[in-house]
């Protein structure tokens, strides 16, 4: 039997809100899902050595301070750096449309904007690793 899949749930930068971050933690503890949540206020270096302590197949990252085009790049560079490219990205938060498309670029593979349903995270999840969920 494999094991369960393990998803570290991310708050990169100073945003101080983690609301949304918790719930979609919890949706995917409820879907038998491992969660790891780092707290507020990491830097994209701790977030891709929790990854690596924690062996993660996920990294779920979430923002609200319109940050994400300075800190997504840089973890998805870090993630690249220390070979650990087989971690699958996916990003939450108030992201403009726009700016998508440039996230879907350097690899984060799915972004879920405000509203998006918890239910969608973890289909999304389900669909990507439908031995492990």
């Amino acid at each position: 039997m494999k094991r369960k899949l393990r998803v570290l749930i991310a708050k990169p930068g100073l945003d101080g809100h983690d609301r949304g971050a918790k719930v979609v933690a919890h949706a995917l503890k409820d879907a038998g899902i491992e969660v790891i949540y780092t707290g507020l206020r990491q830097t994209p270096l701790q977030i891709v050595n929790t990854a690596i302590q924690e062996d993660v197949d996920v990294i779920g990252l979430s923002i609200l301070s319109g940050a994400h085009m300075r800190l997504f790049p840089e973890i998805m560079k870090l993630l690249k750096e220390k070979k650990t490219a087989g971690i699958l990205v996916f990003a939450g938060g108030v992201i403009p449309e726009d700016d998508i498309p440039k996230l879907n670029e350097i690899g984060i593979q799915h972004v879920f904007t405000p509203g998006t349903p918890t239910d969608e995270v973890v289909s999304f999840l389900k669909n990507k690793f439908p031995d492990r969920v």
